[in-house]
């Protein structure tokens, strides 16, 4: 009878990451940045390389150009990571800066100084320069321009919650970095799944900061501790291959996604505890009015 073959170094004999649970990537966050925002990054590199054979003048609005296109290429990208974690959020308040519209005011400026250059006059720079600006509106659209769910919460809390929301989007970003370097496709799709319920977490203390005082060491301690044992196991399993390293680390995972878990899940419960406790006092008040619900 024919035998399977396997030894200690097969694929088969390395132990398997768990599961991924129903739904486990639902607040997976992908990078905004995509080929066309890429592509605006083409035009500076051009405009630089046709001007280095213009002669003095020539190679100086090249340079200014090209430096005002590229800014305008890389305040595109960061408009577009802060429009994708304004939308990932219930709770979000709109861009100081609003990034998207400098983009393209400053592309509108790229392009007309890149026709000044060609052929000089104020309305061939203007038109050239309005429609590149409009063209770039057209192609990306305009910041969030109101807040978002923020009626009735303090803006106190909602920034201290902001400021420490952001510090745990940090330390889920430098544990999918760190876990790069380990090149184990398993535990990248166990951190992302991890990754999930903690914004989990972050959305429910946006939406109620009251709740940050009980969540503030699952978003603080707790994922700085992670992050940091995600670059302890990297380092050795990336040298060594050590399984039994993986396998504590994945053990870890597993007891901070629980924990993480069943501390929002509490949270939503108090939340609700509340609500009927401010329903009932309402309806008391009601009936001492004189005012008798039918709840039939």
């Amino acid at each position: 009878m024919a035998k399977k073959y396997g030894g200690q170094f097969s694929p088969e004999s390395a132990p398997e990451a768990p599961s991924p649970h129903k739904n486990s990537y639902k607040n997976a966050q992908l990078d905004p940045i995509g080929l066309r925002s890429n592509l605006m990054f083409v035009p500076p590199a051009v405009l630089l390389l046709m001007s280095l054979t213009d002669g003095a003048s020539g190679l100086a609005l090249g340079l200014v150009g090209a430096g005002v296109w590229s800014a305008a290429a890389w305040m595109l990208r960061e408009g577009l990571r802060a429009e994708s974690a304004f939308n990932a959020r219930r709770v979000a308040r709109r861009p100081v800066l609003p990034r998207k519209l400098a983009a393209s005011l400053l592309t509108g400026i790229g392009a007309a100084i890149a026709a000044w250059k060609a052929e000089p006059g104020v309305l061939i720079a203007a038109v050239y320069g309005s429609a590149a600006l409009g063209l770039h509106l057209a192609a990306f659209g305009l910041d969030p321009m109101k807040d978002k769910g923020v009626e009735g919460i303090d803006d106190f809390q909602q920034s201290r919650v902001a400021r420490v929301v952001d510090d745990a989007e940090d330390y889920l970003t430098e544990m999918r970095d760190a876990a790069l370097r380990a090149q184990d496709r398993q535990v990248e799709a166990r951190i992302e799944q991890f990754q999930s319920v903690a914004r989990d977490l972050f959305r429910t203390v946006e939406e109620d900061p009251r709740d940050l005082t009980a969540a503030r060491k699952y978003l603080t301690v707790y994922l700085q501790g992670a992050r940091d044992a995600t670059i302890k196991f990297a380092d050795i399993y990336g040298r060594s291959g050590d399984t039994q390293a993986r396998v504590d680390y994945l053990s870890l995972l597993d007891d901070l996604e629980k924990n993480f878990a069943a501390r929002n899940r509490k949270m939503l419960l108090e939340d609700r505890s509340d609500l009927t406790i401010e329903i009932d006092v309402l309806r008391d008040r009601l009936q001492r009015e004189g005012v008798h619900l039918d709840l039939t």
